[in-house]
């Protein structure tokens, strides 16, 4: 189905348009589908098994709520006229994307996945670095941190331009790396599924979590909470590894970690 519908000649206004609004309704109905899902799971019908799990003890904001919303919706326009944009340059052919599976071996697919998250990892660490410099925090990135009680809906609460910045590295990395359409889909699910995740103030994953390798590289709702409580630390997205580099890690995420379980 989707090879079919990237048939369609996008350098024609009104395919254009319509292709625009087409990908705006599937980022909010992804959007709302995400958000609904651990809203009504973690705050409403598993609400007693999750309280301990809580990071703010604080309920959450029901005016934050439309804020994020109105956000996220601006955030959703932005993502759908890039996506819609990527596809034009694809079918100029200046992008490395391929739809036959057997033009890479097997093997390349989840390389291509590990590659292309290690370019956005990188990307969104140092762009959001950037974002505290104190003029650009209080012109563009402090609409994320308005949300002091995180949540689902907080994940792609983002002002305009942190969304044009945020949109564009995705196109970036399919120019340069070769990537099945599907691998493309993957990745940007990993991507809106770990910033729920990372906002959900809940935290979900097990009590030895930090005890085994993989733990101690990915990131969850107990240590992006320590960015949104004090600005200066934890600064990834999907893993750990270039906070730790950069020595922005928060000494004591992991022990408030524990101390929650």
């Amino acid at each position: 189905m989707i090879e079919e519908l990237f048939k369609l000649d996008f350098t024609k206004p009104t395919i254009f348009l319509i292709a625009c609004v087409f990908m705006f309704f599937v980022i909010t109905f992804r959007y709302f589908l995400l958000g609904g899902i651990f809203h009504l799971y973690f705050y409403i019908w598993k609400r007693n098994e999750w309280e301990k799990r809580k990071i703010n003890k604080k309920a959450y904001p029901p005016k934050q709520f439309r804020k994020e919303v109105y956000w996220s919706m601006l955030t959703a326009m932005i993502f759908a006229v890039v996506g819609t944009l990527t596809a034009v340059v694809w079918q100029r052919g200046y992008t490395s994307i391929y739809q036959n599976i057997n033009d890479f071996p097997l093997w390349w697919i989840p390389v291509s996945i590990g590659l292309s998250m290690f370019i956005h990892e990188t990307y969104y660490y140092w762009l959001h670095r950037l974002m505290h410099h104190p003029t650009i925090y209080k012109t563009v990135h402090q609409v994320h941190h308005d949300s002091r009680i995180t949540s689902a809906w907080t994940a792609f609460s983002f002002h305009p331009i942190e969304g044009i910045l945020e949109s564009l590295i995705m196109p970036a990395i399919i120019i340069v790396i070769p990537m099945h359409i599907y691998t493309i889909i993957f990745h940007l699910t990993i991507m809106t599924i770990t910033a729920a995740i990372n906002h959900l103030d809940i935290e979900i994953y097990p009590k030895n979590w930090f005890g085994n390798w993989f733990g101690k590289h990915i990131i969850g709702a107990t240590h992006h909470s320590h960015h949104h409580k004090f600005y200066r630390y934890n600064f990834g997205l999907y893993f750990t590894f270039w906070d730790k580099w950069g020595k922005t890690e928060s000494p004591n995420f992991e022990k408030d970690f524990e101390g929650r379980l």
